[in-house]
């Protein structure tokens, strides 16, 4: 498979066959070197579900998430949509990801059809930020820890990311609570606004926790690290396309109680802000010798 029919697969779901007062579907779960089900995935996945079920003129611009327990890579996804409205000119879902009955994770998304209205945005200034094509790919950095434990699972995501600042896999060079990363799907994917909304939602979610790691000056690679996502909101602007090359801007701008909180923005090329998200996670770092 390439690796974006591998992200295609990734986010798929099938109708069940249940007949219910609710829209029923599964979908595979992507494996992952801890065993728990990753929230990208599972969230990717809950926006093509409910979408599955609007009119196809209405596109997603928001959803709001909550992580209520950790699910297995191993076991199939089971997603429940519930129509809750239908308006003129938006409609509004709920999704439920379960595994074996049990609910893993709960999302309201909201959809609306194309309408004209007052425009602003904040763009970005791009000036004396590298290109993508002048930063090392994650395979010329750590390729050759291929053979190596979890390398994988950062060497064979379906997304080339490549870091304006450094990255924080195995050391933290810059300690601060802001970073930049460029990325994009690593394959062409298919025409369809909603799969490329439901891959930026997938990607985000990788990065989301490095702000505040990197604040604390703490790398993925230490051990007795625990972190989960919490909850998880992000919002559509603008049409985009997963496959070309996005700004990945995030930001932490508190971490207490063992929580911590960042806020993520996408940019095209040019400067456009197309997409925003924010995430609330739980980081337990090992004690200090």
């Amino acid at each position: 498979m390439t690796a974006a029919s591998d992200l295609v697969a990734m986010l798929s779901v099938i109708d069940s066959g249940a007949r219910t007062s609710d829209d029923i579907l599964t979908g595979h779960s992507h494996p992952t070197p801890h065993g728990r089900s990753f929230g990208g995935q599972v969230v990717g996945q809950a926006i093509v579900a409910a979408g599955t079920t609007v009119p196809e003129d209405r596109l997603i611009h928001s959803m709001h998430g909550y992580f209520l327990r950790p699910g297995s890579s191993s076991e199939r996804m089971t997603f429940e949509v519930a129509r809750l409205h239908d308006g003129r000119s938006f409609s509004t879902r709920r999704a439920q990801a379960y595994q074996n009955g049990t609910v893993l994770m709960s999302m309201i998304a909201s959809f609306q059809g194309s309408e004209d209205g007052a425009e602003h945005q904040e763009r970005i200034d791009l000036t004396g930020v590298p290109v993508p094509e002048d930063l090392p790919t994650v395979w010329e950095k750590y390729g050759h820890l291929a053979d190596v434990g979890r390398a994988s699972w950062v060497l064979n995501r379906p997304f080339d990311m490549r870091y304006v600042e450094s990255d924080i896999v195995l050391a933290v060079a810059e300690r601060t609570s802001r970073q930049r990363l460029w990325l994009r799907a690593r394959d062409t994917l298919p025409d369809t606004a909603m799969l490329h909304a439901a891959a930026l939602a997938f990607a985000s979610d990788y990065v989301l926790m490095e702000p505040v790691l990197r604040r604390h000056g703490v790398p993925w690679a230490t051990p007795g690290l625990s972190s989960a996502s919490l909850d998880h909101a992000m919002w559509f602007h603008r049409p985009f396309r997963a496959d070309d090359w996005l700004l990945y801007e995030l930001d932490s701008p508190t971490s207490q109680g063992g929580r911590g909180l960042a806020h993520g923005r996408f940019y095209t090329r040019d400067g456009a802000l197309v997409a925003s998200v924010t995430q609330e996670s739980m980081l337990r770092f090992p004690a200090a010798d």
